[in-house]
């Protein structure tokens, strides 16, 4: 996912912004809890979240700064299915008690089924998903271009 803009800012007014870490997470807060992990003076920052990392480039440009904003999701495993519970073996009940009769003829006594086999359990690995789908990273990385690009405060106010 990238999100490519001129704003009309100056280069260190950006940079400014983007290595705050409250004011970076504030623009790309979607992502997650956001850290910065790597910068180069007044060009790049490379941050992570929870979500997804990327990066942050500036550029000067003719009326401004070309600012790129990158993000790769973040690849989460699924959780793990429950194991199931251990069966206990399940013991026979005993023989029924035989009559009188049963004990004269001595006729052998009725055998209880056999319980049925437990089936198979068959685990199939799950495929990490990623955490956040395109779409939803492209808006955010909009977004953020078009707070940063907004003025904060208002011009000629007294």
């Amino acid at each position: 996912m990238e999100a490519k803009r001129t704003l009309v800012k100056s280069p260190p007014e950006l940079w400014a912004e983007l290595t705050d870490i409250a004011a970076l997470a504030r623009h790309l807060g979607e992502f997650g809890e956001i850290r910065i992990t790597r910068t180069e003076p007044e060009t790049v920052v490379e941050w992570e979240g929870d979500l997804a990392s990327g990066s942050v480039r500036l550029e000067p440009s003719g009326w401004g700064t070309k600012v790129t904003l990158a993000a790769l999701p973040v690849m989460v495993d699924p959780p793990p299915p429950p194991e199931p519970a251990p069966e206990e073996p399940v013991a026979p009940p005993p023989p029924p008690e035989r009559g009188f009769w049963a004990r004269v003829f001595r006729r052998p006594a009725e055998q209880p089924p056999a319980p049925p086999a437990p089936e198979p359990v068959v685990v199939v690995a799950p495929s990490p998903l990623p955490a956040i789908d395109a779409a939803t990273g492209e808006a955010v990385l909009g977004k953020a271009l078009d707070a940063l690009g907004a003025a904060h405060h208002r011009p000629f106010s007294r």
